[in-house]
């Protein structure tokens, strides 16, 4: 569960010329503690956001106790509960929402101050950091490149490569021309390799894990970790229905890599994709590496909303005109069009 904010507590302190200004305090809900305290100008510039003071006669008007009010009473009320490392989100919300005052200029934070905002935007950040247990430096580097969580991996093993279908063993050194044969393991142990890696690393799809006539193995590892990850048959399925019916029966992977010139017809096809559906499996349609600039499978896909496609880093003709395909598909459908994200594996049915 994601540490959220607990407590956000706002004072008067003095900056470096002896005049007040805000700081803020923020705790999370792991025991994360974070503060910050804003500076201010001597030349400023008239289209600055609003530097909100009292006025008045206290400290010749540049006190700032209502800027500290609007943190203990509207602003930090208004973030208890939400994620620190959501940045983008808690500031636009105090800006947009919280605040909401615009000038032909932008947002210009009439209503809480700027110094109020930033004192809580700046102590947010410290405590993102804080949570993700990294340095600030690094936080503020992975919100500025736009994406702050982790990539998954997907693996395409094509084991049916190195198999021994004499001896059924899996060499893991069949590429080196020194061979002596001691990397060769038991379709038992790859398994056990298998696991070891989704138990260290972000593995979400594991495609071929064994020889496409290793029926056992793939029955094995679907079993054991089925639930977390996706075992996609290729070579084992070759989108034959007969063959993904077998693979249901025997529970033997969970997802179909879906290739129409294996099978050779679309109604062949469409029915693999149905029979996979039906069962709760994940479909991924599929380029080939002799592709051409064809963009069928890119209408594929979305028509029979596999939620995956794979084909290709975007580059190459033949790759890039799937994906520009999409887009055009995106954009005819409009409001209409879903993107599958997260749920890849059980995406909105177009039927």
């Amino acid at each position: 569960m994601a540490a959220t904010i607990v407590s956000i507590k706002a004072r008067q302190i003095f900056d470096s010329r002896g005049n007040p200004t805000v700081e803020v305090d923020v705790e999370t809900s792991n025991g994360k503690k974070a503060r910050a305290a804003v500076p201010s100008g001597a030349s400023t510039g008239i289209y600055e956001a609003l530097e909100l003071r009292d006025g008045g006669s206290d400290y010749l008007g540049k006190g700032v106790s209502k800027a500290v009010a609007n943190v203990n009473t509207i602003i930090g009320p208004a973030l208890i509960g939400k994620d620190p490392t959501q940045q983008t989100a808690i500031d636009n919300f105090m800006v947009q929402q919280l605040d909401g005052t615009q000038n032909e200029w932008g947002w210009c934070k009439q209503k809480l101050g700027a110094n109020a905002i930033l004192a809580v935007s700046l102590a947010v950040c410290k405590a993102g950091a804080e949570v993700l247990n990294i340095p600030l430096y690094k936080h503020i580097a992975n919100l500025a490149a736009g994406y702050t969580g982790k990539v998954v991996i997907g693996m395409d093993v094509a084991a049916s490569e190195f198999y021994g279908s004499a001896d059924k063993t899996y060499d893991l050194n069949f590429k080196e021309e020194k061979n002596d044969g001691s990397q060769k393991i038991s379709g038992d142990a790859l398994k056990d390799l298998y696991k070891s890696f989704v138990s260290e690393y972000p593995i979400e799809s594991i495609e071929d894990p064994f020889d496409q006539d290793d029926w056992e193995h793939y029955s094995k590892l679907t079993n054991e970790i089925g639930t977390k990850v996706q075992i996609v048959g290729d070579d084992l399925l070759v989108t034959n229905p007969k063959r993904v019916e077998k693979a249901i029966k025997e529970k033997t992977c969970n997802a179909l890599l879906l290739k129409v010139n294996q099978i050779g017809s679309v109604t062949e096809s469409i029915e693999a994709v149905k029979m996979s559906k039906k069962a709760g499996w994940g479909v991924m349609a599929s380029h080939r590496s002799g592709e051409t600039e064809d963009t069928f499978i890119a209408d594929l896909s979305v028509g029979l909303a596999t939620g995956q496609i794979k084909t290709g880093a975007p580059c190459r003709s033949e790759r890039l005109a799937k994906y520009n395909q999409l887009l055009r598909i995106e954009e005819e459908l409009g409001s209409d069009a879903i993107y599958a994200g997260a749920s890849f594996r059980a995406p909105v049915e177009p039927y």
